[in-house]
């Protein structure tokens, strides 16, 4: 430890981000800044498209390998629970080592668990190889959101994380209609699921490691001390990163169990949390009634059935709209409080979420039955959609804005609770939808929905209480 007499000498070669330092990934030109948006939204897509991709497989699957239509419904569950259980390692990961190691070789991995699934031989085979994609799907999904703040200020943020979260969601709503595509295909089968995603994975993976920089501040500046160290010969230059390393004392108690102890010592991440699963896992359970209304009810093609997923998509997509509405007076908030985040601007859209979630699910259920024509519970899922995605990447922003360099971690706790949750309601969802029928089931889930409603008035008015009774939050005084 240095003494006081020492400590100016040496604060003085501490290594930081001078003046329009064209390294700094904030000072990046704007249309490299959306080139790498476009990369790691490619890399949030293709985990997330995983997740669904297999999903209409299940019949021939309950055939193949002789297991129960009930078992079938672990090929999404499992992979979700491994969504669950990654980012308690790539969250912290990516915050000592950045964020390209901690999202490139975990997608990598990805592709080679797809093609294990693709050739599997049993059932177990299938479903254990399901589980460790998942696993290794979720580094982008919970390291993306996280790297978008290292190269957008607060008030650009807003439109580059729409797009985000669009890519997140909306990739389990095309992913089933591609599937049923494959499935269907006498050329192809069930199989060429996982080899397609395989592919896709292998060749995002090879475009990001050429082309992706690494964007994560302490990594760059720790590089940066390296380097001075090395052109002046003078060793007095260090950055406090370079201390951070994961090594087999620390990695349980200090890195991997950060996450968890942001989700139940944070409250702002424990709340956000709670939000946002409570709202995840009732889209994952209305989803599991697509093909009780589609397929089963109305007898329509594997293919014909799916397509309605598109209306989910749809929905995800023309929520940007109100998203983007959002960043005026997003933008006026920023700048009152001179350039800082202000994480409850955020939320006032989350009320529109909620009601369009809300509405659209009643709306599916009241128009589920056959004698309604398909357009009416299509335009519904639209609803659930933009309600969702709406909802869902306001939680992100609340997050990133609240946590800065630690959001990859609260992003993990976030991720943890909402995919255990996502994970075992598909699996209630099937033996409801078969005993209510999906008119009273949805409508029960559009009433445990509006249960939720409140929750983002109470947010705007706790919201900097609770901040500022966080160990991690960045708050400015407000």
């Amino acid at each position: 430890m240095k003494d006081e007499g020492q400590t100016p000498i040496h604060d003085q070669y501490k290594v930081s981000w001078g003046d329009n330092d064209p390294a700094n990934p904030n000072n990046f030109a704007p249309i490299y800044k959306v080139w790498i948006t476009s990369q790691m939204a490619m890399l949030a897509f293709v985990g997330s498209f995983g997740a669904s991709v297999i999903s209409p497989a299940e019949a021939v699957l309950a055939t193949e390998f002789n297991i129960s239509r009930e078992v079938t419904v672990l090929l999404l569950s499992l992979f979700v629970l491994g969504y669950a259980f990654g980012p308690m390692v790539w969250g912290p990961f990516g915050e000592v080592y950045g964020r390209k190691l901690s999202m490139l070789p975990a997608v990598f991995v990805l592709g080679l668990f797809s093609i294990g699934t693709a050739t599997s031989k049993s059932a177990a085979a299938i479903f254990v190889t399901r589980f460790f994609g998942g696993f290794f799907a979720s580094a982008p999904i919970s390291n993306v959101s996280a790297a978008i703040g290292d190269f957008y200020g607060p008030k650009e943020r807003g439109v580059p994380m729409a797009l985000m979260a669009a890519c997140v969601v909306g990739g389990p709503c095309l992913a089933p209609v591609v599937g049923a595509a494959i499935v269907v295909n006498p050329h192809m089968g069930w199989r060429w699921t996982e080899y397609i995603q395989g592919i896709i994975t292998f060749f995002v993976t090879a475009v990001t490691a050429v082309c992706l920089p690494e964007t994560y501040h302490p990594v760059l500046l720790k590089r940066k001390a390296q380097q001075l160290r090395q052109e002046t010969g003078n060793s007095q230059y260090w950055h406090p990163h370079e201390s951070e390393k994961i090594n087999p004392r620390n990695v349980l108690t200090k890195y991997i169990s950060r996450p968890l102890r942001m989700l139940f010592t944070e409250p702002i991440v424990t709340c956000i949390a709670l939000y946002a699963s409570y709202v995840y896992g009732l889209l994952f359970f209305q989803m599991e009634s697509f093909p009780f209304v589609f397929y089963q009810e109305r007898g329509y093609s594997l293919v014909i059935s799916t397509l309605p997923f598109l209306g989910l998509l749809v929905g995800v997509l023309c929520a940007l709209t109100i998203n983007f509405a959002n960043q005026t007076f997003y933008a006026k908030a920023v700048a009152k409080n001179r350039g800082c985040a202000v994480p409850e601007a955020r939320l006032p859209p989350m009320l529109i979420g909620g009601i369009f979630f809300s509405a659209g699910m009643f709306w599916f259920g009241w128009t589920a039955a056959p004698r309604y024509s398909w357009v009416l519970p299509t335009v519904a899922a639209g609803f659930i959609g933009a309600g969702f995605n709406i909802t869902f990447q306001q939680c992100l922003n609340f997050l990133v804005d609240t946590y800065g360099p630690f959001a990859a971690s609260a992003m993990a706790g976030n991720t943890f609770l909402r995919s255990l949750l996502a994970c075992g309601l598909p699996m209630a969802a099937r033996p409801l939808f078969t005993k209510l029928g999906v008119g009273l089931g949805s409508s029960l889930l559009g009433g445990l929905s509006c249960l939720a409603l409140p929750v983002p008035l109470i947010f705007m008015k706790y919201g900097i209480k609770l901040r500022k009774m966080s160990k991690f939050a960045q708050v400015a005084n407000e």
